[in-house]
């Protein structure tokens, strides 16, 4: 069980929902994954939910801030300065979708949408770490880019985080690893036909097949998969009620 007080720079360390039906999403997300919730009110009758595994935040939940966005999935590095990292991403070729801001006494956080299209949020924490529970059932487990141009999101990742990336042995360009810190931090591959560039996360579950199933059964839908890779993985990749996407993996996780 991973459990974590912080992390280094570069790493992946938080994802949120952003949602049209809170409840919805709790309820879908809570009998999926087991999830309980601690819900933050954030003003204006609106709250903020933790969603919690044995008492351990893993990830949050909340009403979408933009009616023209549809339901979506954020993921979240960790970095040392959010307004210096995000002025290196400007320079580096990416739009800064909302410049840097405090939230509350938490941490501060920039967005911006990389080169290629791919939009990443960046968590400077304070009060908040992030997920203080990663690799377990329940929690985030991984994260890959879906890029059109690898090269040129492999040099813009380098550039901006100081990650490690590289092919991986036996993939035929299809699969590349992100190294952070001295440990894999995640993957890039190219965009699938009739794909865009994004940012995908993992949930970990006990069962990829039983989790499909599950989804289904609450509303989701199945994008691709279960599908089974070289390192012992099975995942898939859902939609949820609303539409938000995200997979699930089963197997072998760090500590």
């Amino acid at each position: 069980m991973g459990e974590r007080t912080s992390y280094p720079p570069g790493t992946f360390s938080w994802s949120d929902l952003q949602t049209d039906d809170l409840d919805r999403a709790k309820s879908f997300y809570g009998e999926l994954l087991g999830w309980s919730y601690a819900d933050i009110p954030i003003g204006d009758d609106s709250v903020y939910s933790m969603a919690q595994v044995a008492g351990h935040n893993v990830a949050g939940l909340g009403e979408r801030q933009d009616e023209t966005m549809p339901p979506h999935w954020n993921c979240y590095v960790t970095v040392e300065d959010a307004d210096a990292n995000a002025a290196r991403a400007a320079e580096l070729g990416a739009t800064v979708v909302a410049e840097p801001f405090d939230v509350f006494d938490a941490g501060r956080m920039a967005v911006f949408a990389d080169p290629q299209g791919a939009v990443l949020s960046v968590w400077q924490p304070k009060d908040n770490i992030g997920a203080s529970l990663v690799n377990a059932l329940g929690a985030l487990t991984w994260n890959d880019l879906m890029s059109p141009d690898v090269k040129a999101s492999a040099d813009f990742y380098r550039a901006l985080f100081g990650w490690e990336i590289a092919e991986i042995e036996g993939a035929d360009g299809q699969y590349w690893s992100i190294t952070n810190n001295g440990r894999i931090n995640g993957g890039i591959m190219p965009t699938p036909e009739g794909g865009r560039p994004v940012w995908n996360l993992y949930f970990a579950v006990a069962d990829a097949d039983a989790a499909v199933a599950k989804a289904g059964e609450l509303g989701g839908s199945t994008i691709a998969g279960p599908m089974d890779v070289p390192n012992g993985t099975r995942f898939a990749v859902l939609s949820d009620s609303s539409g938000a996407v995200f997979s699930v993996a089963a197997g072998p996780m760090d500590d």
